[in-house]
């Protein structure tokens, strides 16, 4: 019929995916022989390139229902889509090869992050095209983000180019003349208006907060600050700088930025920007500026990072296409006992305002060098799954870890266990009950589709799509089964694709698309077929179905028959 569906989870064993002749490679998985996983002369596993583990399986239906472990997953039981959660995977040297990007695309990775903090170019051109030949070769979509450097502060660089020794007690001068040589007693600092924005009794961290500096004294005229150092540490060049709840004088993006928003991520069409370092909405008006055009069909996610961002968070949400919260940063920002109540309440404010949601920054930190995480950090990405948070992110692990295919298997193995633990009617009454009545009547439906998939115990909602507004407002109200999100190539020009691609940040939708041929009933029919043979649903199932007839929309519930359309 010509369309493919995706389904993120993993294989069954020696299946791999690839398009089929005539589909279009779009997220789906198709029968193949697996091809051998060679990286740097050494095969990966196949059991982490292809094949699940017993770990992954729904174990919990043999366990008694009153066992503390007892979970069982009957949404996932039957195909390969194992969770609803999405999973972004940051690329760079150990990671961008075809090989290894098949075998985490095989995995779940769903979308991928380019960071342009690091790399020219060319290089990460090199990236993309190989990922977009892993995408053709296993059929699996796969969206694209471009990570934006940002405005940052730097310390300047030392004499002899060889790091300096802070010790306890001792107090340094920071310049913000950047041609200074520093050394132990003087620093220079990339902020031109850093001794006018802080004052006495401020902090100032360093190097990824190793190094807290307390402000005594500013002379404004001469550019020139005092400063006590808290704790022994070393200090090497140009290392980040923040200063912990200062509003700071910096453009919203760079001239670097510009750069690489119109010379490399328009020109690829990039699905995604994260936007670095937003402070307002009026930031995200200005991004949208610059990419022009290109703003119709790339998405804006904010990273917010610090404490103006956070007192302007209800503007930045209005503005933008979806957040992320940047624990990185933002823990050097605000004190580090709250950033879990800025972590909660973020996704909670993102969820009721059904914007997609990326809970970012050393979820699996321990897995750069080890093959199983901390208790504590699965820990971390199951609660991230069970505030609401939509996607979740590897950043080292998979760009510079020596386990980014395992890495994003644990992931998506924490997510299944995390979404399978989660209320979903309890859900969907909270976000109801936080909108303003009366409703737009597309959201109306969107809802009342979920409250009729929990009462007639749907195990698919399908939209049949143009923009892909019904399925985010059906996803935003979080339904126990997934959304099927059917988008019509009308135009046969990749902009179905695109809205296809855009659509991998949000928890539960499957992104499909079809050819437009035939009306709404044919279209609707054969996306149920091509679920029921991805095992998403099986004769006898109820799917419930949403699509536009002329100006009206129709919500109806259809039974699965054995039939073949």
């Amino acid at each position: 019929m010509g369309c493919a569906a995706s389904v993120p989870g993993e294989n069954k064993p020696g299946d791999a995916p690839k398009a089929s002749q005539g589909e279009k490679a779009v997220d789906g998985f198709s029968k193949a022989a697996p091809k051998p996983v060679v990286v740097d002369g050494k095969p990966v596993p196949v059991s982490i390139a292809t094949r699940p583990s017993q770990e992954h399986l729904n174990g919990s239906d043999e366990l008694d229902r009153g066992h503390v472990l007892y979970n069982p997953r009957p949404m996932y039981d039957r195909s390969d889509y194992k969770f609803k959660s999405k999973i972004i995977c940051t690329l760079g040297p150990v990671s961008r090869d075809v090989p290894v990007l098949e075998a985490m695309l095989r995995q779940g990775m769903k979308v991928a992050r380019f960071n342009f903090s690091h790399g020219t170019h060319e290089y990460h051109q090199e990236t993309l095209n190989n990922l977009r030949a892993a995408c053709k070769n296993t059929g699996i979509l796969c969206g694209v983000l471009l990570d934006t450097k940002g405005p940052e502060i730097r310390t300047g660089f030392l004499k002899d180019g060889a790091a300096v020794m802070l010790k306890q007690g001792s107090e340094v001068t920071l310049t913000t003349d950047y041609t200074v040589h520093g050394d132990s007693t003087t620093i220079a600092v990339s902020y031109p208006s850093l001794a006018k924005d802080v004052g006495p009794g401020s902090k100032i961290l360093c190097a990824d907060g190793s190094i807290t500096l307390t402000v005594l004294s500013c002379d404004v005229e001469a550019g020139t600050l005092r400063a006590r150092c808290e704790n022994d540490a070393k200090l090497g060049e140009r290392k980040n700088m923040n200063l912990p709840g200062v509003i700071v004088d910096l453009p919203t993006i760079t001239a670097k930025d510009k750069e690489d928003l119109t010379e490399w991520g328009v020109k690829n069409k990039v699905d995604f920007v994260a936007a670095s370092f937003v402070r307002k909405g009026a930031d995200v008006d200005h991004i949208r500026s610059v990419l022009g055009d290109a703003a119709k069909s790339i998405s804006i996610i904010s990273k917010v990072e610090n404490q103006e961002g956070l007192d302007n968070f209800a503007d930045i949400v209005d503005k933008s296409d979806g957040v992320m919260v940047a624990r990185g940063d933002l823990g050097m920002e605000i004190p580090m006992h709250q950033i879990f109540l800025a972590q909660k309440r973020m996704i909670k404010r993102c969820n009721e305002q059904g914007k997609p949601v990326v809970t970012a920054t050393q979820m699996l930190e321990s897995m750069t060098g080890a093959p199983r995480p901390t208790r504590a950090e699965a820990t971390d990405v199951a609660n991230a799954i069970l505030d609401g948070t939509d996607c979740v992110m590897l950043s080292g692990e998979t760009a510079a870890g020596e386990y980014p295919v395992e890495a994003v298997q644990v992931m998506s193995r924490i997510c299944g266990e995390a979404e399978a633990h989660i209320d979903a009617e309890s859900v969907f009454r909270r976000v109801l009950d936080r909108q303003v009545i009366p409703m737009p009547t597309l959201e109306s439906l969107a809802s009342t589709s979920v409250r009729a998939a929990h009462k007639v115990g749907a195990r698919l909602i399908v939209s049949l799509a143009r923009s892909g507004r019904t399925a985010h407002l059906i996803a935003k109200y979080r339904p126990s089964c997934p959304v099927l999100m059917v988008v019509v190539d009308e135009t046969n020009d990749g902009s179905a694709e695109s809205v296809a691609r855009r659509a991998l940040v949000y928890r539960g939708i499957i992104p499909m698309v079809v050819p437009s041929t035939g009306d709404y009933k044919t279209q609707l029919a054969q996306a149920v077929h091509h679920a029921k043979e991805l095992g998403l649903v099986l004769p006898g199932d109820q799917v419930v179905g949403i699509h536009a007839l002329g100006k009206d929309s129709v919500m109806k519930v259809i039974n699965v028959t054995a039939e073949a359309r």
